[in-house]
Order: structure tokens, then sequence, then C-alpha cells
């Protein structure tokens, strides 16, 4: 699939988290960061999800528009 195709639900899919809206529109209302505190170190995360994220911001790999706009998601509230 390439990135024009993905958009924030399916990082959703791909990080094991319900993608309708209804859900992930529940997942940014009782999840938010501290402005110090970096995605991947996350508490919600499990280990494979962190990975993931961190690889995906490491490499600048395809996902990773769609990991900075769910960090700024995360840090906006």
């Amino acid at each position: 699939m390439e990135l024009h195709n993905k958009d924030l639900s399916t990082l959703f899919e791909q990080l094991g988290l319900p993608a309708d809206q209804a859900s992930m529109d529940a997942f940014f209302a009782s999840h938010s960061l501290d402005h110090d505190t970096k995605l991947i170190d996350a508490p919600f995360w499990n280990e494979s999800q962190a990975a993931f994220l961190r690889e995906e911001m490491r490499e600048d790999a395809e996902w990773a528009p769609l990991v900075d706009e769910l960090n700024a998601r995360l840090h906006e509230q």
C-alpha cells in the first residue's frame, strides 16, 4: 500500500488499535502527552507499538508523516 492511500485510521490499524472514527476520537479524548513526553515514551503503548513508532521516526520511513500527525494530536491537549 502506498503512502497516499494511508491515513490516521490505517496507522491505528497498524498499531493494532480500533480504527473507526468514534474509536479514534475516544482514543484522543482519553490519551494525551505532556509537552516534554516523547511519543515513543508514552505509557499507553505496548512494547511492539513503541518499537514500531520509534523505527518509523528514526528511519523517516513511509509512516513517518502519519506518526508525526499522531504525535501532534496527542500533544495538543
